[in-house]
């Protein structure tokens, strides 16, 4: 399988819009797609870990369908608003790792105040 780097993807996500005259939604018009798809990937996850059963009428669709659009929704998003995800990614890991490194239990049992 041939891996994407996210600017890989953004690219190519760009290219598919751009043979389009539309072109991109506005913010707001795209918020709302984004707003949608989390919606469904929420009932999905509901219907598969909920106590929330399918009615027999409804098309099946996995979490995994559901979760691939919201990223390219996402990546949608991004690229009308000139974001980097790439950028976006390691600036957010880089204080998750800093804001939240003693937040849960860890495994290899450090605790704030000691040396590593």
């Amino acid at each position: 399988m041939n891996e994407k780097t996210m600017r890989i993807m953004q690219q190519e996500v760009d290219d598919y819009i751009q043979q389009f005259k539309t072109g991109y939604f506005s913010p707001l018009g795209q918020m709302a797609r984004l707003t949608e798809e989390v919606g469904e990937l929420a009932r999905e996850v509901n219907h598969h870990y909920g106590e929330k059963l399918k009615k027999p009428s409804e098309k099946p669709k996995t979490v995994e369908e559901e979760l691939g659009d919201v990223l390219v929704v996402t990546l949608i998003m991004a690229n009308s608003l000139g974001i980097d995800l790439t950028e976006v990614f390691n600036r957010n890991m880089e204080k998750f790792n800093r804001r939240d490194r003693f937040r849960f239990e860890r495994k290899d049992g450090l605790t704030e105040g000691e040396n590593e």
